[in-house]
């Protein structure tokens, strides 16, 4: 399939020497701040850790990083005159399934490095031809290098219109998408939309919770009263919600101007250090090099501010919808879920693995995919 209406333009992400020494002159002169008390995880990232993480992120091989991310096909177009940003990779199997892939928050668009491969060509991993995909994974306006911000007003539900626009400007009629975080809103979003052709969406998180309505409470099991202790706590420890969606700009100039400060906000790669998460340093400093070199800070941090400005009826879903959930992240609790999404068609459970699981356990997400659109044929 060829283009059918959008201009697009080879994109190659090239930071220059200078760039890189500039992040390294920043990283040497790090004033770390006062120690908590403890010095854990307790009230923030620790000094400990950023200690450690600043010697990784100082001899850390962004060349070979760099060259790993251009290894396959980038491409900048237009949206509603905003660039955006894509990886686009197709399948070597003719009649692949079109899969649009839309990333995390504090992520981008290398949350999926680990998935193409086996996502676009099944049967160098063991698997089969009809389970190939073509995929297209954008930075979201404001992430990655979809910079800078054109306008404001760039909610999920604007997001996902765009990233429909772009599927159809690729010359795919149909297709599906998967995402987490904030890539599984933007999914729902999708599935809101359900446009002519749309397949259906696999998410990580579907974001139910408690209307009020006591009959809710009844039917939950045991395991989710441990789901709603779980959201409990990330409420608790999630402070950045509350200041990206209110200061955005405030504390964009913090994160903008120190790489350290940069990489502690991100402490959610971390599960905020509850010991959790299993994403290797090595992936949490690529996610990190990113945003610093994109400059995409103020970018990311203001999605939250559109969306909590946001005005919108609550409504349901009802494209065909597979959620994984995984031990260690948000538990979508199936009650809730089922209210908002009635065409919920797959539920996976898995023992391992967290928030990030394309970066934890990427072959059970491939896996999990697989099996999504493979039933809906």
């Amino acid at each position: 399939m060829e283009n059918t209406n959008l201009a697009l333009r080879p994109f190659t992400v090239s930071v220059s020497a200078a760039e890189v020494a500039d992040l390294q002159d920043r990283l040497a002169r790090t004033r770390l701040p006062q120690p908590s008390p403890t010095d854990d995880w307790d009230a923030g990232t620790p000094n400990a850790y950023l200690r450690e993480a600043i010697d990784a992120w100082r001899a850390f091989d962004w060349s070979a990083a760099e060259a790993r991310i251009n290894a396959v096909p980038h491409f900048l177009t237009e949206i509603e005159g905003q660039t955006i940003h894509f990886i686009h990779v197709r399948s070597p199997h003719e009649g692949a399934t079109p899969l649009l892939l839309a990333h995390t928050y504090p992520g981008s668009s290398v949350d999926y490095l680990d998935l193409i491969d086996q996502l676009v060509d099944p049967v160098a991993h063991g698997g089969r031809a009809e389970d190939a995909f073509d995929v297209v994974i954008p930075d979201a306006p404001g992430y990655g290098f979809s910079q800078p911000l054109a306008s404001s007003g760039w909610t999920t539900a604007r997001v996902a219109a765009a990233y429909d626009a772009l599927m159809r400007g690729l010359g795919y009629d149909g297709y599906g998408i998967h995402g987490s975080d904030n890539g599984a809103m933007v999914a729902r979003e999708l599935g809101l939309r359900n446009p002519e052709g749309f397949l259906g969406l696999h998410v990580l998180q579907l974001f139910s919770f408690p209307s009020g309505d006591p009959a809710e409470f009844e039917r939950l099991e045991p395991a989710d009263y441990a789901g709603l202790e779980h959201m409990q706590w990330f409420q608790s420890v999630g402070g950045y919600n509350t200041m990206n969606a209110s200061r955005p700009q405030t504390v964009s100039v913090g994160i903008s101007d120190s790489p350290v400060g940069l990489l502690a906000y991100s402490e959610l790669f971390n599960s905020f250090g509850n010991g959790t998460s299993l994403v290797p340093l090595e992936k949490i400093l690529l996610e990190v090099s990113v945003n610093w070199f994109a400059n995409a800070a103020s970018g990311m941090s203001r999605s939250y501010l559109e969306n909590a400005r946001a005005e919108q009826e609550p409504q349901v879903n009802h494209a065909p919808t597979g959620v994984a959930v995984f031990k260690d992240d948000f538990q979508t609790i199936r009650v809730f879920a089922d209210r908002d999404n009635d065409n919920i068609v797959r539920w996976s459970r898995f023992d391992e693995g967290g928030h990030f699981a394309a970066l934890e356990r990427p072959e059970l997400v491939v896996g999990d995919i697989r099996a999504f659109f493979a039933g809906l044929r």
